[in-house]
């Protein structure tokens, strides 16, 4: 008897769309939280906003409603090619598991899991990392130095024309150490909350529930690593060598709680994020399931 194993399994590709889908849905609610969250990490040094609203209110009041929207296309392109790779290889790997274990995963296996889909997901995305860093930081640049991309497509063709191909996996090497961290603590704590909490809750409260505190411990985990990568993306000196090193010179010039400078808006962005992700994933793959497959059991993600 393979309790654990769904009834009809989802094709392979088809984890890859709704992983990615999933994962554009949800940007699109919150990319001018993830624009606050970037601006106000570049800005640790200089005060120039005293407070997540205080960098809502003066983007809005400057630069208009439609720059809280800067570098969509590029958050769509991250996640279509980031997202995608991440939660596609994820439940390739919990489907796996389940079916040779006939049981969910402990929590090691997710964790090890989550850390494998992140690296791997991180390469293919970072290109869209770089694009995405950069346009939501165009317009805090003095005029003679912002690069004005067009969109995602612009910003590919100008980076490779002018600081060549490998520009775009510049601070490669921090992105994957961020998404494995990120997707260990995320989709790890995601699959065994979901199975912890699914004794008292379940449908949408569960996801819900379980998403909220992933996402909660995941922004605790991840926080200094992201603000590492995008000092390291934006930077056009080579200020910092790598992800260390802007650790220790951060901590040591601006305090260790500098780390985590943006810390509201990075909750806002990454708590809404993962919640809006994993339910649209959640409906997604239960769509499917229902009117293609013609099962109506409950996901295994």
């Amino acid at each position: 008897m393979t309790f654990y194993v769904d009834k009809k399994p989802i094709p392979g590709y088809m984890m890859y769309v709704n992983g990615g889908l999933a994962g554009m849905m949800a940007t699109c609610i919150v990319q001018p939280l993830d624009l606050v969250k970037t601006r106000m990490q570049l800005s640790a040094t200089t005060g120039e906003y005293k407070s997540s609203l205080d960098c809502l209110a003066k983007v809005f009041k400057n630069e208009g409603i439609l720059a809280l929207y800067n570098g969509l296309s590029a958050g769509l392109m991250r996640q279509a090619t980031y997202t995608t790779a991440r939660m596609g290889f994820y439940q390739m790997e919990n489907q796996y598991y389940r079916k040779q274990y006939n049981a969910p995963p402990t929590v090691l296996a997710s964790m090890g899991m989550g850390i494998l889909a992140g690296a791997f997901g991180a390469v293919f995305g970072n290109p869209a990392e770089v694009a995405l860093i950069r346009m939501m930081s165009d317009n805090r640049l003095p005029p003679e130095e912002r690069r004005n991309y067009k969109n995602v497509g612009d910003a590919f063709a100008r980076i490779v024309k002018d600081e060549g191909v490998l520009a775009l996996w510049r601070g490669c090497m921090p992105t994957v150490g961020r998404a494995m961290v990120v997707n260990m603590v995320q989709l790890a704590s995601y699959s065994q909350l979901k199975t912890l909490f699914s004794e008292y809750f379940s449908g949408l409260p569960l996801h819900i529930s379980a998403a909220m505190l992933s996402g909660l411990l995941t922004t605790m985990a991840s926080m200094p690593l992201d603000m590492a990568k995008t000092r390291i993306q934006q930077q056009k000196t080579g200020e910092y060598k790598g992800t260390f090193d802007v650790l220790m010179k951060v901590s040591k010039s601006e305090g260790i709680f500098a780390l985590w400078k943006g810390f509201t808006p990075y909750l806002c962005r990454i708590g809404p994020h993962t919640v809006f992700s994993f339910i649209f994933l959640e409906q997604l793959t239960k769509a499917y399931k229902r009117f293609v497959l013609g099962d109506d059991s409950e996901s295994t993600i």
